[in-house]
């Protein structure tokens, strides 16, 4: 099953990479290559960040792995019910601190997502589904896997191939669509910060 938004109109031109990537949960548990997987961590390694920092750390498992077990636990109820089909579950990190002095790094979550963003491009690109999640525990994550205390525990996000939408339980399906975007308008202002929300 192809990865095919139909309701995106970009206002301004833009690649069409960007208007294609979006966050389905519908995946059909099959598994991915290893080629695959390190496709997706070969995009996010050459994101741009600070002096070269690189601060992301990927922590990952395969469904059907030893890790796959804990990983799934660590997601909230309403992630597990969908996450059940994803080939990969990953917890990203991002190093809180300069590797080069040891002082406080205050992009290090700013970089962290510009690899996340060039992954998810990559994996729209291989037709993959990559759909990032704020809903897991975080300090199980941070001692299961044991996280040191100089990296912030970022998000998590699933990788699978495409799934028919109509096997989602049926709450889930309605949100089964690429979403719109507020018009630039709404997001940019010459000078001070002047919006209405």
């Amino acid at each position: 099953m192809k990865i095919t938004p139909t309701n995106r109109t970009a206002d301004h031109p833009i690649e069409p990479l960007i208007l294609s990537r979006w966050s389905p949960r519908a995946m059909s548990g099959e598994a991915i290559t290893n080629e695959e997987m390190l496709g997706l961590f070969e995009a996010a390694r050459w994101a741009p960040s600070t002096y070269n920092e690189q601060e992301w750390r990927f922590l990952y498992a395969r469904s059907g792995s030893a890790q796959w077990p804990a990983f799934f636990d660590l997601l909230v109820e309403g992630n597990r019910v969908w996450c059940r089909r994803a080939a990969l579950l990953v917890v990203i990190c991002a190093h809180k601190v300069f590797a080069r002095n040891g002082k406080p790094n205050p992009v290090h979550l700013f970089d962290c997502g510009n690899a996340f963003e060039n992954l998810a491009l990559q994996g729209t690109a291989m037709n993959l589904v990559v759909h990032a999640m704020q809903g897991f525990d975080y300090d199980r994550a941070r001692t299961l896997l044991t996280v040191p205390d100089d990296y912030a525990v970022v998000a998590m996000f699933s990788v699978g191939r495409p799934g028919n939408p109509s096997e989602l339980p049926e709450k889930l399906r309605g949100m089964e669509i690429p979403s719109g975007r507020k018009p630039v308008e709404k997001i940019i202002c010459e000078g001070k910060f002047v919006f209405e929300e």
